[in-house]
């Protein structure tokens, strides 16, 4: 039998019950060593669902996914950690090849949306949230990046290692998190690997992501952390 991945699978859900059902055959929990949940108060069957397949599901102290990264990290003591949300969008097959990214000597592994061969999953003409997403990472690489262009800053779908997520000190409690980790990663010139992804629609619901509060999140985290300033809080 192969030896587990000195890895942590975390689930990122808040009444995510569609996706789970669509997804969890795919989501390859023996994989890894541990398979966790960090959940923001979900009440439509979520808990249970994975409660009922073996998989412990801890609470926040208050909402967030910055605080759900922080939590996940604090709770386990593997040496990677894979971040998936199963709410459609993500595709579960990329899991394990996120994972081989760090263990293969990247600091920092993101599925991109933006990278040759992805999609993203807006398909109409103007494609308002890609543009968006896009020019901040154009941003964030002029800014604060040294090495190859990183093409998605922003995605969720990412892997690092469990004590360089802590060595970052992050401070945003909600979705600018991967902004800060990826600005972070680039300010000390970790070597930061991409792996396209194919975005699918939602499983189900409206995304937790309003497109006006959180991009204005990111610039704040955006000015935030050029050298120096001390403009704007990142406490989102």
């Amino acid at each position: 039998m192969e030896r587990p991945r000195d890895s942590t699978l975390v689930l990122l859900t808040l009444n995510e019950i569609d996706g789970l059902r669509l997804l969890w055959d795919r989501i390859p929990v023996s994989a890894f060593a541990r398979t966790i949940a960090v959940d923001g108060g979900s009440t439509d069957g979520t808990r249970e669902f994975l409660a009922a397949r073996g998989v412990p599901v801890l609470d926040q102290p208050i909402p967030g996914r910055g605080v759900a990264f922080r939590v996940a990290a604090e709770a386990t003591d593997t040496d990677r950690l894979v971040f998936f949300s199963p709410d459609g969008n993500e595709d579960p097959a990329d899991i394990e090849p996120l994972d081989d990214l760090v263990a293969g000597g990247a600091r920092l592994a993101i599925a991109s949306r933006f990278a040759p061969g992805s999609q993203n999953e807006e398909q109409d003409a103007i494609r308002a949230r890609a543009r968006v997403n896009q020019a901040l990472t154009w941003l964030a690489n002029k800014l604060f990046n040294t090495g190859p262009y990183v093409t998605d800053t922003i995605n969720g779908f990412r892997a690092l290692r469990r004590e360089d997520l802590l060595a970052l000190e992050t401070t945003v409690k909600r979705f600018p998190i991967e902004y800060q980790i990826s600005i972070r990663a680039m300010r000390r010139r970790w070597p930061i690997a991409e792996l396209p992804t194919i975005e699918a629609p939602r499983a189900g619901g409206e995304s937790k992501a309003l497109s006006w509060p959180v991009g204005k999140d990111h610039l704040k985290v955006l000015l935030t952390e050029l050298p120096g300033a001390r403009i704007f809080g990142t406490g989102r």
